[in-house]
Order: C-alpha cells, then structure tokens, then sequence
C-alpha cells in the first residue's frame, strides 16, 4: 500500500464527487490518502498576485503540516498542485523570503524544512500506478465511449516534469487503459477560466463555448477532467453558455475517479453521478 498525505483544497473539499470517488477507485490500486489534519486553502493564483508574502505563508503552513507526515503531498486540484510546487521552489530559491516565512510559521509552532513532494493525482496514477496496472482492475471496459481528455492550463503547466504542456497525452492514455477512445481535442491543455467565472462571467463564458464546441468537433460523448476547478465551470455553466450563444449542449463532464470507479465495477451511487449537473445516464448506461 502507497501512502500519501492528502491536501484536498477549498474546492476539492467542496466537490464531494471528486473525493468520494477518488477515496472509492484508490484503495483498489494499493494506494492510502490520508488527509492532512486543519489544512487551509493555499492561497491560489488569486492571492499570490495581491500579497506575495502572505500568500506564500499560506501555503508553506500546508508544506509544513505535510512535512511532519513524512509523506508526499498529493492534490486533485491542478491550481493547489501549481501553488504548493512554487510555494516550495521559492523558498528554495529566495533566502529574503524564506526568512520571513519561517518567521511567521515559527508564531504558530510551525516549520518548514523544504523538500516535501507536491503531486497531483494524475501523475500517481500514471508514474507510481502505471497503466498496465490499470488495466488489469477493470472489469467492465469502456469499450466505444468517445472521451475528450481536458487537461486545463494548469496541470501540466509551468513544465513540472510528467507530460507535455502543449500536447498532453497521460490523461489520454489512462482512458485508452479503461477501454475507452480518447477523442481529437486540440484545446486540452488550454484555459477554462477558473475562478475568472465570478468577477468575468461573461469572458469565461466564451472560453467554455471553445471548449465544449471543440470537443464535440472531435466526436466526444463526454468530457473527463482531473481539476475541480474545470470540472465546476465545464458542467456547471453549459446551461448558462447555451442561452448567450444560442446552442444546445449537454455535454456530461465527469471526473477522471469516476470513469474509473465505472470501469472497475464500483456501484455508480460511491461514484456521485447522479450529482452532476449535466446528467451521464444516457452516454453511460450500459456501463453502469
């Protein structure tokens, strides 16, 4: 069994599909997520661009608490997998600003050594897993879904090491390992809009028409995606992006757990399907 220290984030926390399907498929691969005790929200991009210090206190609280663990901190969310990675590379590579951090932590009987390792979940099930193993959990595959793999902007960028930032192809390969057709998508790895949804609607709305226009374009039945953060604004505003731009959508946008869940025979209910915003029942029905 592979243990790792489990930083679920604001809006992972809050998406209760992503963890509870995810705690559904790992234990089934041999891997332990043990949840990180009084985490806080890592700042994301937002903060780091107001207040450089603050933000990166913030975050370096979770390293610390990560660090006492002895274990790698593993993240669902591709905006907590950025920050803590460059949270930990700054104080590395900044002395002024490590000081000060270390100030801060120190008043709250915290301390950060650095080294702890910052990965996201993709990227264990690709290096630690592998795909081969994979495959040989799954029990009903997902033979002729037609997946289009959305990567977003974050996961593989800036280039942390375990794929392309310009053509990302792990994510593509895991649906291959479940059964399932990877479709033509060529703007996989591009922006959602993140949390631009709620002071820019009108602006993320677009980039979310691009996205959903060109997944169809490639013969996609579904969308799967790794970032909650996509996840809310892809399945969540389709209905919004559908009355400004005068189309009909209904694009079902799962999580990579749950398509997972699905081909290793785990009840779709552990899944959460049935809280998507757009329903899956009619593409997956003969999966579940």
């Amino acid at each position: 069994m592979r243990s790792y220290a489990l930083f679920p984030g604001c809006s992972g926390d809050a998406d209760t599909m992503y963890y509870r399907s995810a705690q559904a498929v790992c234990p089934l691969l041999d891997i332990e997520l043990i949840e990180i005790e009084d985490w806080n929200c890592c700042g994301a991009t937002p903060y780091i661009s107001i207040n450089n210090l603050e933000a990166t206190c913030v975050a370096a609280r979770n390293l610390a608490l990560a660090q006492k663990t002895g274990l790698d901190l593993v993240t669902s969310c591709s905006c907590c997998y950025v920050i803590q990675n460059q949270t930990d590379s700054h104080l590395r590579e900044y002395p002024e600003l490590r000081e000060k951090v270390s100030e801060a932590l120190a008043a709250g009987g915290l301390q950060y050594q650095g080294g702890v390792r910052v990965r996201h979940l993709l990227e264990i099930l690709v290096n630690d897993v592998g795909y081969e193993a994979i495959s040989s959990k799954v029990k009903k595959g997902l033979e002729g879904l037609k997946v289009a793999c959305y990567y977003g902007c974050l996961v593989v960028r800036p280039k942390l090491g375990f794929d392309d930032p310009e053509f990302p192809q792990s994510l593509d390969r895991l649906m291959e390992s479940l059964g399932a057709e990877p479709t033509p998508f060529h703007l996989k790895s591009r922006c959602c809009g993140g949390a631009l949804i709620l002071p820019e609607e009108g602006l993320v709305q677009g980039l979310i028409h691009k996205l959903l226009e060109n997944a169809l374009a490639g013969g996609a039945e579904c969308i799967v995606t790794v970032c909650p953060l996509c996840h809310t604004n892809l399945d969540a505003y389709q209905a919004k992006v559908n009355r400004r731009f005068k189309t009909n959508y209904h694009l079902p946008v799962l999580y990579l757990p749950q398509l997972m869940g699905l081909a290793f025979g785990i009840d779709s209910g552990s899944l959460d399907l049935e809280k998507l915003m757009i329903s899956p029942k009619k593409v997956l029905e003969s999966f579940y």
